[in-house]
């Protein structure tokens, strides 16, 4: 696995880097492994090189969030194959392989472990789960995981499959699709970064997986909070970012249905007495409209033959719908006939 770089992008995780980095050297022989030092104040730097010197290091200039910096370590990292790696993920014996054989055929462009959650081991992890998949109004969701609902892993999503997206916390990656889609969109920060990519990457034609033979554990919420107001302004920012990137169709039309649907939120968050995500949400939305212009010069730029969009994954239906008024909770009772 010479030609396999595992990227680890940190930002004064040095914790993480103790509890979790020994593992990863240990169950993946053969491979590079690469931190990315994203211009850390604490001590993690130091560690690596006293503890880790076989560890490649790659320190960038400043902190430009999880988007810029891989854009930025990954100029430094020559592989046929990228693997990056949250620094608090958890790896298990023998985890490579699956997604190394799975990365393998010709037009699978990236792929993701089944991801449970470190703290409570018997459940999905929030970012990820058993893949990832976008509804018609461009919510992601994932088997596994619908909105902050997450199910326990009782194997019921062990089956490989093709899906939108997979997860950034841990995605194997072709180096030349990765640069050939663009790579991530720095504007995003943090949050839906990956999905923005894989669904340029799907609009390349390329398939995306999910291999649950291969199992991880992630702590999630390192750097910020699932919680955090910041986090709720990130996601509808990017959320909005991306679909005016991306999508195919009456755009106008379908950002004010957007627009309505975040309105009902805040709405929600008002009552519920959230008044920080109903500020967030606003904020959102204000950074969006200055952005704008910008973000159409983007959708510009990336015009792939539309023939080529590979929509496996995709589905037809509202998980808004299915969720708030039906009362499912589980992708599997999902209508599974609504799913490209």
């Amino acid at each position: 696995m010479e030609e396999l770089a595992i990227v680890i992008l940190n930002w004064n995780g040095q914790n993480f880097l103790e509890r979790f980095l020994p593992g990863v050297v240990r169950n993946s022989p053969g491979a590079r492994i690469v931190v990315a030092d994203n211009a850390s104040t604490d001590d993690s730097v130091a560690w690596v090189r006293e503890n880790f010197p076989q560890v490649e290091l790659v320190v960038n200039a400043s902190n430009g969030g999880y988007a810029k910096g891989y854009n930025d370590a990954l100029q430094y990292v020559s592989a046929k194959y990228y693997l990056l790696l949250n620094s608090d993920i958890e790896v298990t014996e023998n985890w490579l392989v699956p997604l190394y054989q799975a990365i393998s055929f010709e037009n699978v462009a990236a792929v993701q472990p089944k991801i449970l959650a470190e703290h409570s081991r018997d459940f999905f992890e929030h970012a990820g789960a058993s893949g990832g998949f976008l509804d018609k109004n461009l919510y992601p969701f994932c088997r596994g995981r619908i909105f902050n609902t997450v199910e326990e892993d009782r194997g019921q999503y062990d089956g490989e499959t093709e899906v939108f997206w997979v997860s950034g916390a841990c995605m194997l990656v072709r180096a030349d699709v990765f640069h050939e889609a663009g790579g991530f969109d720095d504007a995003f920060f943090a949050h839906m970064e990956e999905i923005d990519l894989c669904w340029r990457m799907k609009r390349l034609g390329y398939s995306l997986k999910v291999v649950p033979s291969s199992v991880v554990y992630h702590v999630g919420g390192g750097t910020l909070n699932y919680n955090s107001p910041n986090k709720v302004y990130l996601n509808f920012r990017n959320n909005l970012y991306m679909i005016t990137k991306n999508y195919q169709g009456f755009l106008a039309g379908k950002l004010f249905y957007r627009m309505i649907l975040d309105g009902v939120a805040s709405a929600q968050f008002l009552v519920t007495g959230n008044f920080s995500y109903v500020r967030a949400v606003l904020r959102a939305h204000g950074t969006f409209y200055r952005n704008f212009s910008k973000t159409m010069q983007k959708r510009r730029a990336f015009r792939p033959d539309k023939k080529l969009f590979n929509a496996k994954g995709f589905y037809s239906g509202s998980i808004l719908w299915a969720f708030f008024f039906k009362g499912i909770r589980k992708f599997s009772d999902l209508n599974q006939r609504l799913f490209r």
